[in-house]
Formats: C-alpha cells, sequence, structure tokens
C-alpha cells in the first residue's frame, strides 16, 4: 500500500464550484457555503482589512467603460501642463 507520490496524483476532486450570487469559483459542495460572499446568508460577506477592500474595488477588473474616461482625463491633464 503506498503512502507516498503516488497517493497525491490522485486529487483531481473540485471542491468548489461557481456561486450563484457573487459568480465566483467559490461554492464549496460539501460545506454548501460560498467563501467570498458567504451565500447562502442573507448579507454579504465583507471583506475587512483595507488590503482585502483593495482587491476587490474598482480599478482591480478590465474597467470596460471607465477606461475611456480616465484616456481622456489623462489627456487633459498633460494640455493643461503643456500651456
Amino acid at each position: 500500500m503506498t503512502k507516498g507520490t503516488t497517493s497525491f496524483g490522485k486529487r483531481n476532486k473540485r471542491n468548489h464550484i461557481q456561486c450563484i450570487r457573487c459568480g465566483n469559483e467559490s461554492y464549496h459542495k460539501q460545506k454548501h457555503s460560498c467563501s467570498s460572499c458567504a451565500y447562502p446568508e442573507r448579507r454579504w460577506r465583507n471583506p475587512g482589512s483595507p488590503k482585502a477592500q483593495g482587491r476587490r474595488a474598482q480599478g482591480t477588473g478590465r474597467m470596460r467603460h471607465l477606461k475611456k474616461y480616465m484616456k481622456i482625463n489623462q489627456r487633459r491633464s498633460i494640455a493643461a501642463n503643456t500651456l
């Protein structure tokens, strides 16, 4: 009976699936709870520390819409500084 490397190779089960509330791959199948938003609890999970809040905040994703306005503001500031 092997207890070493060959046994570690058989770890192919997925414990987390996609959460229906937040969309992250954080819903634990056995615990029936999401580690990201705390679903099925009524209140959303609150990331406590400032670093954790910054990881979820605006500007961490694609920013499909705001990206345009950031470019426009940058051009305006460059033009204002050259005058």
